[in-house]
C-alpha cells in the first residue's frame, strides 16, 4: 500500500459516502486516504447490469460535480463512469482492494492493520472513518444449500435467467424488480415471500406490474412462505399450515436483504444496540463511542440501513470533517433529502 505510516484520516469504504467525506477532509485542508475491499464505488458495481437509479442524478452529486446522464435517472454505468470522474477530477487518493482488518486507539491515535492480496500493513491514523455501507454483508437465509454455486445474493443480469426456472426469495423493492426483469427476460419465475401480503413502500410502478403478472400466472408466487431448504434443482418451502413445496430451481436470488459489518465494529470496539445493531455515536459530529473513529453513511443505522441513501449520506462528511456552521448546514441538508423508508 502506498502510503505514509500515519495519516491525519483513513477512510474506510470507496463509495459515494466514503469519496464525500474524502473531500470533506480535503476542503477542510486535512490529508486523508480511502482504501475499500474491493473496486472504487465496489456496492455500485455489485448492481445488476444495466440498472437505472430510483433516483435523479443531482441526488447522486457529491462535491458539486454535476452527473450528467443520456436519460431522467442515471444508469449503473453512467454513475460508475461519474464517480471515477470525481475521484480523479479531486485528485483523492484511493487505494482498491485493500481490506481494513481491524483497528485500536492506542496511546490517542488508531492503529489501522491493513491488508492487500499480497501484504499486511499497520498504520496509525488520527481519525478512521468507517463508510463501509452494508452491501457485502447479506442476511443469510439460514439453511441447508446456501452456499450452493446456483445461489446468490446479489442479482447480476436478467439476461442469465433466459430459458431458467428461476426463484427469486424476498418481497421488497429488490426483489420484485429482480423477479420482472427475469420474466421479461424469458426465465419462468416463482417469487417466494415470507409475508402473506408486500409492503405498502412497494415502488408505485413496481406494484401493478407484479400484480398483472401474478394474476395472469406469468409469475408465479408463494406467499406467507418460508425457505426450508436448498438442493441443486429445487428450493423447498413451507407455508403457513406447515405444509412443504418443492419447487424446480436452476437458479436461486435470495434477495433478503443487507447488514453492516457488525463484526468489524464490534472488534475494533464500537458499542451497538442489542436489538437494532445501531452504533453508538454523536449524531452532530458521527463520532463512536471510540474517540477518533467515525461512521458515515448506513455503517451507523444498523440494521435500519434502509434510513441512508445516497441523497443524505453524502452529507456525513462536513460532519465529520466541518466546522460547526458547516456540520449544521449538512444536517440541514440531510433532513431535506432524507425520505421515508421505501420511497
Amino acid at each position: 500500500m502506498n502510503s505514509p505510516s500515519h495519516l491525519p484520516a483513513l477512510i474506510v469504504g470507496a463509495g459515494p459516502i466514503g469519496l464525500a467525506c474524502a473531500i470533506s477532509a480535503r476542503r477542510a485542508g486535512v490529508e486523508s486516504v480511502v482504501i475499500d475491499a474491493g473496486a472504487l464505488a465496489h456496492s455500485i458495481v455489485r448492481y445488476p447490469i444495466g440498472m437505472v437509479f430510483f433516483t435523479t442524478p443531482e441526488r447522486l452529486e457529491i462535491g458539486g460535480h454535476p452527473l450528467v446522464c443520456a436519460g431522467a435517472k442515471p444508469t449503473r454505468e453512467e454513475a460508475l463512469k461519474y464517480y471515477r470522474g470525481v475521484a480523479r477530477a479531486e485528485g483523492l487518493t484511493v487505494q482498491p482492494f485493500t481490506r481494513l482488518v481491524t483497528a485500536r486507539r492506542v496511546d490517542g491515535v488508531i492503529q489501522c492493520t491493513i491488508a492487500t492480496r499480497s501484504a499486511t500493513t499497520v498504520l496509525s491514523g488520527d481519525r478512521l472513518v468507517l463508510a463501509t455501507g452494508y452491501f457485502d454483508h447479506p442476511n443469510m437465509l439460514g439453511v441447508p444449500g446456501e452456499s450452493l454455486a446456483h445461489v446468490s445474493h446479489w442479482f447480476d443480469e436478467p439476461h442469465l435467467t433466459s430459458g431458467l426456472e428461476v426463484v427469486i426469495i424476498g418481497g421488497k423493492n429488490s426483489a420484485i424488480e429482480t423477479a420482472l426483469q427475469c420474466y421479461r427476460a424469458g426465465a419462468k419465475v416463482t417469487l417466494v415471500y415470507r409475508r402473506e401480503e408486500f409492503k405498502p413502500s412497494v415502488k408505485y410502478w413496481l406494484r401493478p406490474d407484479l400484480d398483472n403478472r401474478i394474476a395472469s400466472g406469468e409469475i408465479r408466487a408463494r406467499m406467507g412462505a418460508t425457505v426450508v431448504a436448498i438442493t441443486t434443482d429445487t428450493v423447498v418451502i413451507r407455508n403457513g399450515a406447515g405444509e412443504e413445496e418443492q419447487l424446480r430451481a436452476d437458479r436461486v436470488y435470495a434477495l433478503t436483504g443487507y447488514h453492516p459489518d457488525f463484526d468489524l465494529l464490534r472488534d475494533i470496539g464500537i458499542t451497538l444496540e442489542e436489538a437494532t445493531g445501531r452504533p453508538a455515536l454523536n449524531p452532530e459530529t458521527l463520532e463512536s463511542n471510540v474517540p477518533g473513529v467515525y461512521l458515515a453513511g448506513s455503517a451507523g443505522a444498523g440494521r435500519n440501513t434502509s434510513e441512508v441513501f445516497i441523497e443524505n449520506g453524502r452529507y456525513d462528511g462536513e460532519k465529520i470533517f466541518g466546522d460547526a456552521g458547516r456540520r449544521r448546514d449538512a444536517e440541514a441538508r440531510y433532513q431535506a433529502h432524507s425520505r421515508p423508508v421505501g420511497e
